[in-house]
């Protein structure tokens, strides 16, 4: 096999060859989900990729907080913290209920507490 390197020299091996596998490929095709369904599941991973986003993610992990209790953990603006948990509650992996004058977020269900634990699994594999 040959090897291409990406900008940090990591090796990627590529075929020396021009073969099509047609039913390894015809059955990927067949359970491909839908361009449609691809495209949210990147946008998704995209929220993941802000590390504030995820700084608050994680702490809501831990316990329900308001924004002035987050902005205080991150040390960050009350308004900074809002635009993130908007954008969290778009991708529906916040949710907030309110109590009197005070409105709290938590995650929106346990996915998304599996999909934060997954990615510390991968990331401390090495």
């Amino acid at each position: 096999m040959a090897r291409s390197y990406t900008k940090n020299d990591a090796p990627v091996e590529r075929c020396d060859c021009d073969i099509i596998h047609q039913d390894v490929v015809d059955q990927v095709r067949g359970k491909m989900p839908q361009e449609e369904t691809l495209y949210n599941l990147a946008e998704l991973f995209k929220v993941f990729g802000d590390p504030t986003r995820v700084r608050i993610l994680w702490a809501l992990d831990e316990s329900e907080m308001c924004v002035c209790d987050i902005a205080n953990l991150l040390n960050m603006t009350q308004s900074a913290i809002s635009h993130q948990l908007r954008v969290l509650k778009r991708a529906a992996l916040v949710k907030s209920r309110r109590d009197g004058k005070v409105v709290y977020y938590s995650l929106d269900d346990e996915h998304v507490q599996q999909i934060l634990d997954q990615g510390m699994t991968h990331i401390n594999e090495k």
